[in-house]
């Protein structure tokens, strides 16, 4: 008699299981690499390694884009897009994304000057427009806002006529949704103060 009545209720249960799953939502970061404020869009590169929230790594493609909430208030500061993806200081590496070829790029760089610990209050960038292009000297000047490096490299002399925000670090979002592409909520990593 037990086993007949767990039979006839497991559909009930399986039911409410599907009706409470779906009422949950999901949660989703990544670079981005375009904002369209007029249409409320946001496109950005996935980050492949979400597992580990300090160590994201900006790489998932084909690039997605992301209907920002409905409700201004659920949205933090608007986020400034940037094509820089990772500035890799220990391989002396950058890599960005191209979007005429649609595929992320990694270069080598050769290491003028360095300053680490840098925030973004600090006269070096807030007094600054960065990036910075020296076409004439051939270097480029970066900050990175999550590693808080300040870093002045040369490059192959092809990549400095890309523009300049081939070399800005795009804001860092992290959204809630239920329905892909459409936030519900979203926080601007890289303006918000977590600390």
């Amino acid at each position: 008699m037990r086993h007949g009545n767990c039979w006839i209720m497991l559909p009930a249960l399986l039911s409410l299981a599907l009706i409470f799953g779906c009422g949950f939502g999901k949660v989703n970061q990544g670079r981005v690499i375009d904002y369209d404020p007029d249409n409320g869009v946001i496109t950005m590169i996935e980050d492949s390694n979400y597992a580990e929230p300090g160590n994201p790594r900006y790489d998932v493609l084909p690039p997605v884009t992301v209907r920002v909430p409905s409700d201004p208030d659920n949205m933090g500061p608007a986020p400034e897009p940037g094509r820089l993806m990772r500035l890799d200081i220990q391989n002396k590496q950058v890599v960005f994304f191209d979007p005429a070829a649609q595929q992320l790029k990694t270069i080598q760089y050769t290491l003028i000057e360095q300053h680490d610990n840098v925030f973004s209050d600090d006269a070096r960038v807030e007094e600054a427009e960065l990036p910075s292009v020296d076409r004439d000297k051939g270097t480029i000047t970066v900050y990175s806002p999550r590693t808080r490096e300040l870093v002045t490299f040369s490059v192959p002399d092809e990549y400095l006529a890309l523009p300049e925000d081939t070399w800005k670090a795009g804001d860092e979002i992290r959204y809630y949704y239920k329905v892909p592409g459409q936030a519900l909520r979203l926080m601007n990593i890289t303006k918000m103060d977590l600390t």
